[in-house]
């Protein structure tokens, strides 16, 4: 059945945080949820639940951990024992966790930047030391493009004299949407084995592919990865629940999964019941049909933004992301010309009335970026685009 993305619900009325950090005036594309309803079947159960009428204490069970192995299975000929599956309370909580499993203060974990915002905040919480390799930036005309530098890769392993403990991937990667190959991820996988370091990979957006590619898990590449990974995957991005804050942790090595565990029960990461009702319907593939469209939508989407600037916004250059609702403006060539005096981030926030991402805050190699998040009916797209075309003059 078609549904209607274009629909705009009202937000600002809400707890909304995208919608209630900035004036009434200015139109948020900035922190990565969508403006769009989650699938009736995970509304429906959700409703189902509250007319029960009671809202206790709930634990995972194990036909919720089964569908997440069933999911893993049908989507990427993953075999996982519902045994492997850990109930998180998100994914970023989930790399917390893996960081007090997998390292003492002093040890290392290593990035690859540009990246996801609270990658680079892990050694501010709990002493470990960050290590970086930079994905190097490749412009083609108006479009950017990153590869992997595999000397700095190689390089940044066990760098400034810490050990490291904790490779910790995107993938896909946000914010430049670029999804591995098999062979990037064998060769990132193969690195990490031999330096005695475990991959824990944040996959939040792997249902949100806007092409023919096949996402992979790098766990699933052969059981010696498998045993050295840590999988964090949700239904969280791809059909908008985030704020039920709900994910999970596959971690098929069971020593490994035992000392999770442990930390995960430490820092009391307890999933809200209501998430776990969310999480069976969204994993269960009667929303696949709404994913389906939404995936269509969101492609064209991205396909505007891409267009858009490359005819309109002369100075800016942008990824074409495989995955994820979220693109990555270049504005470095309109600092360099003065065009733009202040950050981007500012730029558009005050003479657009548009707020996006701050490129900065994604780490090394984001200065002078703005992220845009494309998940909003196409009018709402239209207008910020228009107003910051406006405000470039």
């Amino acid at each position: 059945m078609p549904y209607n993305f274009d629909h705009i619900i009202e937000r600002r009325n809400t707890n909304s945080i995208k919608w209630t950090a900035y004036p009434d005036d200015v139109l948020p594309l900035w922190v990565a949820d969508m403006d769009f309803a989650a699938p009736p079947p995970i509304l429906s159960a959700l409703q189902k639940a509250i007319e029960h009428g009671i809202l206790g204490y709930d634990v995972p069970g194990k036909a919720l951990r089964e569908t997440v192995a069933h999911r893993m299975k049908a989507l990427y000929n993953w075999n996982v024992t519902p045994q492997s599956v850990i109930a998180i309370t998100g994914l970023v909580s989930g790399f917390y966790a893996a960081a007090q499993t997998l390292c003492r203060p002093g040890d290392g974990y290593l990035i690859q930047p540009p990246v996801y915002m609270p990658f680079n905040d892990i050694q501010k919480h709990q002493g470990v030391i960050r290590q970086e390799a930079e994905v190097v930036k490749v412009a083609q005309d108006s479009l950017l493009y990153y590869q992997i530098d595999w000397e700095s890769f190689e390089q940044a392993f066990h760098s400034g004299g810490s050990r490291t403990r904790m490779f910790l991937l995107c993938n896909p990667h946000n914010p430049t949407g670029q999804m591995y190959t098999a062979e990037e991820l064998s060769r990132m996988a193969e690195t990490c084995l031999k330096h005695g370091t475990v991959i824990v990979s944040d996959e939040i957006h792997s249902e949100l592919i806007l092409g023919e590619r096949k996402h992979i898990p790098i766990a699933s590449l052969s059981s010696e990865i498998e045993q050295n990974s840590i999988t964090l995957v949700a239904p969280s991005k791809t059909f908008n629940i985030a704020g039920l804050f709900c994910g999970f942790a596959i971690i098929p090595n069971r020593e490994l999964r035992e000392r999770y565990k442990e930390q995960v029960e430490r820092l009391t990461l307890h999933v809200n019941s209501l998430g776990y009702v969310a999480a069976q319907a969204a994993f269960s593939g009667a929303c696949d049909e709404w994913l389906m469209e939404l995936r269509a939508y969101l492609k064209a989407n991205r396909d505007l933004v891409v267009e858009f600037i490359r005819t309109e916004l002369p100075g800016i250059r942008v990824t074409c992301p495989e995955a994820t609702y979220l693109a990555w403006l270049d504005c470095s060539g309109l600092v360099e010309s003065g065009k733009i005096r202040t950050t981007p981030y500012e730029f558009f926030l005050k003479r657009a009335r548009v707020a996006l991402n701050d490129g900065a805050a994604f780490g090394r190699g984001g200065k002078h970026f703005v992220r845009l998040n494309f998940g909003c009916p196409r009018s709402t797209l239209q207008q910020a685009l228009e107003r910051m075309k406006a405000a470039l003059g």
